[in-house]
Parts: C-alpha cells; sequence; structure tokens
C-alpha cells in the first residue's frame, strides 16, 4: 500500500494534519530566510560604527547601518538620527526599534508552537474517533467480531496518530531552534545598543572637555 492509500485511510483529519504541516514548512523556510539576513558580524561592526563616530561622520554612520541592512543596523540608525534631540531621546528610539525589530524575527512563531502542539492532538482525535467506530462494529456484530474485522479499523485510527506526531515533533524542534537564536540576536542587539550609547556619551563628553580647554586658553 502506497502513501497516498494510507494517507486516505486515515480520513478528513488527515487532511488538517496536511495543511498544518504546510504552514509549519512555510514558517519554518521564512525563519531561516530572515535569521540569515539578520546574522551580523559584531565586533567587526562595532569597530566601524566607534571609528565613524569617534570622527564625527554621523551621516556615515547612518549610511553604513542603511548598507547593512540587519535588525541590529536598524536599531542603531534609529537611535543615530536622534541624537540632535538629546540623550534620552536616543535612548528612546533604540528601545523602540528594538521592540519593533524583536516583533518581526518571532513573527509566525506563535503559529510554528500551536502547530507543534494541535497536530499530534488531531491525530489522537482521529484515533480516538477510528476506535469508536471499531468498538461501534463490535456492537453491530453483537460481540462475534473476530480480530480481522477490527484490525483494519484499529490500524486505520492509529495512522492520525502517526501523521500528527510526524508534524509536531520537528514543528517544537523548529521551534525551540529558531527562539534561541532570536535570543542570541536580541543579546546582540542589547550589546551593540549599550555600546552605542557608550560611544555617544564619550563622544559628548570629549566635545565638552575641548571646550572646557578652548575657554582656558
Amino acid at each position: 500500500m502506497d502513501l497516498l492509500s494510507i494517507f486516505v485511510k486515515g480520513g478528513i483529519l488527515m487532511y488538517f494534519i496536511l495543511a498544518s504541516s504546510i504552514v509549519a514548512v512555510a514558517i519554518a523556510i521564512e525563519k531561516f530566510i530572515v535569521l540569515k539576513k539578520a546574522k551580523v558580524n559584531v565586533p567587526a561592526f562595532l569597530i566601524k560604527l566607534r571609528a565613524l563616530i569617534k570622527k564625527k561622520d554621523l551621516e556615515g554612520a547612518i549610511s553604513y547601518c542603511m548598507q547593512e541592512r540587519t535588525p541590529v543596523s536598524n536599531i542603531v540608525k534609529k537611535g543615530l538620527k536622534k541624537i540632535r534631540f538629546g540623550h534620552q531621546r536616543v535612548v528612546e528610539a533604540i528601545e523602540s526599534a528594538g521592540r519593533q525589530e524583536i516583533s518581526k524575527l518571532e513573527k509566525g512563531l506563535s503559529i510554528l508552537a500551536s502547530i507543534a502542539g494541535i497536530a499530534p492532538l488531531l491525530g489522537f482525535l482521529g484515533t480516538v474517533t477510528g476506535m469508536i467506530g471499531a468498538f461501534m462494529k463490535i456492537q453491530e456484530l453483537q460481540g462475534s467480531a473476530n480480530p480481522a474485522d477490527l484490525a483494519g479499523g484499529i490500524w486505520e485510527a492509529l495512522i492520525t496518530t502517526a501523521f500528527g506526531l510526524m508534524v509536531g515533533i520537528p514543528a517544537l524542534a523548529f521551534y525551540n531552534f529558531f527562539v534561541s537564536k532570536i535570543n542570541k540576536l536580541v543579546v546582540d542587539m542589547e550589546r551593540i545598543s549599550t555600546d552605542l550609547i557608550d560611544m555617544l556619551d564619550d563622544t559628548s563628553k570629549a566635545a565638552i572637555n575641548d571646550d572646557e580647554d578652548d575657554y582656558n586658553l
């Protein structure tokens, strides 16, 4: 018996499980693409950014962030654009941009987590309904059913559980994988954001000291 025949034997719930698997695969592919684009070389990014800020080349720093096109560079860019409004506005811009970027990264993960839980439950539901049908057959045969009469109905009922687990287990594995990757990116975002604020503070202090030295002279 081929896979298609087995699938059909599983009943209508198999189509719901199939739909869940298609959605899970689509989300997984999209997340792999997003996370690949979001990857950033933190040390290299900070060195380049620090050099531009030290030279007070604000436009150059913003252009560099626009070229990178990563969640981290987007956060830094939003902060740099608010420098003229003061330290507090820079911090607020970074925090707001950070929440937006994290929301983009986490988009679809709740659906993937739901599929990881729902697919096996759909499978169990199919098995339960199949077993109900088997016991109804026993009742119809007034208890004189032999194992051969029931075997077909029972294995058909168990198909949905098998397919549900085949979808749910990988979905859960992908969910945990993506969460760990996103958490690492969040740590990188926090590190770079903190370093950016420190760079801007150091630059401001250096500018104030230079003005004081000029005044003393």
